[in-house]
């Protein structure tokens, strides 16, 4: 118990912090505006009425796309009410917007655990991760979905971690649980990107154990980690099912529309690439990871920067609140992503190899004009 004592108050410490920051919010049932909500909010009135005066739920509704499953909307299956219960006890029961942050934390907390880390340090990160601008981008937009997925992505990294440090039962579930916990966060593409990483992971556990001749282990230890994400999936497989069947009938399946001209050059099936891509990065605006406005902030007119406003000619104060402070390749953007910049050293030459490779997948990933990554993984 004094072992893990430690561990608890650094859990104490993040469950306090979200509720500070959220403070007096928290405790007077204020509700945030968040666009994607309140339009998830509507398109499932019909549903919901329905449900208020039958007591059943029914799975269509004709208020969105003329016409479409309501399990695409709430996706709601007996076989997922284990998962959702794990979910609530790993949340702590915490109220709404509290238990987001609290799972940013803890989730990185449980990675860099794993990588050996002292109890404070790991504390500390696990706080800069969470109170990166990225996250909370997306809480005042309500890409909840998105969030929370991206939140248990560094605890699965963490399983991986175990299992090839030889801890294979530990690894196994805590690997199994988290893409259990991801996928039934229901959104699928941060998931598909997150396997990139994998790969990136493995291929640097690969070498190392290359060159100090300990394949069996590697092996063994890959064949635990295959066996978790097939439980992890297999948790899954209703809404995982009815999504892949789903999305032949929708935009996202092959048109029976032969392309010609420009648009052959997009994907062969399914959305546009630049459809796709209309929200990445350009290749130097992923420096804001480092320089947050580096390309100007959010998309609000410079009227609003009292900085700007104080060297500027007031004769053309309303030139000023006709641009926008953001001058990205991106439509438009609620704010920077950015995150707090840190060192994290390992001693074990593959974990610094996935450290490395694991940022320039991220930096890549995010430009619009790497066409060739673009093609590569939509």
């Amino acid at each position: 118990m004094k072992k893990i004592l430690p561990d608890f108050l650094a859990i104490l410490v993040f469950a306090v912090l979200s509720f500070a920051y959220f403070f007096p919010a928290d405790i007077e049932n204020r509700i945030l505006f968040q666009h994607d909500i309140a339009a998830g909010a509507g398109a499932g009135q019909e549903a919901a009425q329905y449900h208020e005066q039958t007591g059943e739920r029914t799975r269509w509704t004709n208020s969105i796309f003329g016409g479409m499953p309501t399990y695409q909307i709430s996706p709601s299956y007996d076989s997922a009410q284990p998962l959702q219960w794990v979910q609530k006890v790993y949340q702590l029961f915490l109220p709404n917007y509290v238990c987001l942050t609290f799972i940013l934390m803890l989730g990185f907390y449980i990675l860099l655990r794993a990588f050996g880390i002292s109890v404070w340090l790991a504390g500390l990160g696990g706080i800069m991760w969470a109170f990166s601008s990225y996250f909370f981008i997306l809480i005042s937009a309500g890409h909840i979905w998105k969030f929370i997925t991206l939140a248990y992505i560094p605890p699965t990294m963490a399983g991986i971690v175990l299992a090839y440090r030889g801890k294979l039962l530990w690894g196994g579930i805590v690997t199994a649980l988290f893409i259990a916990l991801q996928i039934a966060s229901n959104h699928v593409q941060m998931s598909y990107y997150f396997l990139f990483v994998i790969l990136f992971f493995v291929g640097a556990y690969f070498e190392d154990a290359w060159r100090n001749k300990t394949l069996p282990q590697f092996f063994k230890a890959s064949a635990v980690l295959v066996v978790a994400a097939l439980i992890g999936v297999a948790a899954n497989l209703s809404n995982l099912y009815h999504t892949y069947t789903y999305s032949k009938e929708t935009m996202r399946g092959k048109s029976e529309l032969v392309q010609t001209g420009e648009a052959a050059k997009q994907t062969s099936s399914g959305l546009e690439r630049d459809y796709i891509t209309q929200w990445s990065y350009g290749v130097d605006e992923t420096l804001t990871l480092l320089v947050p406005n580096f390309k100007g902030g959010a998309s609000i007119p410079l009227s609003m920067n009292e900085k700007a406003m104080e060297k500027a000619n007031p004769n053309y104060s309303s030139l000023y609140s006709q641009l926008t402070q953001y001058f990205g390749d991106q439509p438009m953007t609620s704010g920077t992503v950015s995150f707090h910049t840190g060192v994290l050293h390992s001693t074990r030459t593959s974990e610094m190899g996935t450290d490395r490779s694991y940022l320039l997948l991220h930096c890549i990933g995010m430009g619009t004009k790497l066409y060739a990554f673009d093609r590569f993984l939509y």
